[in-house]
């Protein structure tokens, strides 16, 4: 396997851009993450319904959603603008790799949406769906490519002791596997809030002292910081790069989108206009935005906050699975909102 070079990217950076002309244009100091939800009638970018794999927790279609609505738009960022997703450009480029998205289900769903987009762009091509708990595999044998996602709620390990299950908040052994990745994706923040009978840990383990409990911000932003540590230390960064998916929204109350305090999304059919959030800033982006920046080897921030809150119409809303009730207003529909999660990280700079 060819080696790749890492590009270190700050927070901020250019963006080279494939004009709908074919012409390349760099266009400096565009930040892809500030703009705003534009209608387009050429989306979404592809037909989900051709994608056999899709999870009916992610199929909006199949959930019972009859408007159509939330699938036409475009993310439009302020000063410059995207190129349209070429998935056989993106299969050109990364033939050959082994991509991994590791944390809770907004990874999957961003894992699911990449499959369905590539699937979608070659539907007669042979695929493989390997799970092996808590990994999922999903095999192009054509472009000698894999695109794996693993559950791992806190990225540091959570271990079976003799006094329970523990959150070792300094601890990231579970780290091993993800060293023979070409490109790795990370995302973790709404599990830290979990209480029982969710929460999957007894204990929390913290400079080798097991306690009950912790202020869960301020134990979300240790573990990150040990995440940080690890990935400095234990990447090999002239082969692998590494993607912090950012904090997405969710829509339970009003208050994200502007509106009363006891609406959610399950009413909404339109974004929020303009490009300003209503809501203010998750406190875990300010802390991943610091923690990144103090990386000896910068890893890519995929800042999805504000682009995520401007969409309360775009979830499931509602379960076909029988295990669950309510609406669903923190994950998104496939096609739809994660689709330019990935166009983004394609997009904002080459990953290959």
């Amino acid at each position: 396997m060819a080696p790749i070079i890492l590009v270190l990217v700050a927070i901020v950076s250019p963006v080279l851009l494939h004009q709908s002309n074919g012409e390349e244009e760099l266009v400096r100091n565009c930040n892809v993450f500030e703009g705003s939800w534009v209608r387009d009638e050429s989306y979404p970018l592809y037909n989900s319904s051709v994608c056999p794999f899709l999870r009916p927790q992610f199929d909006c279609q199949k959930n019972g959603r009859s408007d159509m609505d939330y699938l036409k738009y475009r993310w439009q960022p302020t000063g410059c603008s995207l190129p349209r997703f070429d998935a056989k450009e993106f299969l050109a480029k990364v033939k050959g790799k082994k991509i991994i998205f590791v944390g809770d289900s907004l990874s999957l769903n961003q894992w699911q949406s990449l499959t369905c987009m590539l699937y979608a762009a070659n539907p007669m091509a042979k695929y493989n769906i390997l799970q092996r708990l808590p990994v999922y595999h999903f095999e192009f044998p054509e472009y000698q490519l894999t695109i794996s996602m693993q559950w791992h709620q806190f990225l540091v390990d959570v271990d079976e002791t003799k006094v329970g299950k523990v959150l070792k908040l300094e601890s990231i052994k579970g780290g091993d596997a993800w060293k023979e990745y070409d490109l790795l994706v990370f995302d973790s923040w709404y599990w830290w809030f979990s209480k029982k009978p969710q929460q999957p840990w007894d204990y929390i383990e913290l400079s080798g002292k097991i306690i009950k409990d912790m202020d869960r911000t301020q134990a979300f932003e240790i573990a990150m910081k040990t995440w940080a540590k690890w990935v400095d230390s234990a990447v090999d960064h002239t082969r692998t790069k590494v993607v912090y998916q950012g904090i997405s929204a969710s829509h339970y109350h009003g208050a994200d989108f502007g509106k009363s305090g006891d609406r959610n999304c399950i009413a909404e059919m339109s974004p929020v206009l303009g490009s300003r959030s209503p809501s203010p800033p998750n406190p875990g982006e300010e802390i991943m935005k610091h923690i990144l920046s103090q990386m000896k080897s910068p890893s890519y921030f995929l800042d999805i906050s504000l682009l995520t809150q401007l969409r309360p119409d775009a979830h499931p809303k509602s379960f076909v699975n029988p295990q669950h009730s309510g609406a669903d207003c923190l994950h998104w529909c496939i096609a739809g909102v994660p689709d330019i999660w990935n166009l983004l990280m394609n997009a904002a700079f080459e990953l290959f």
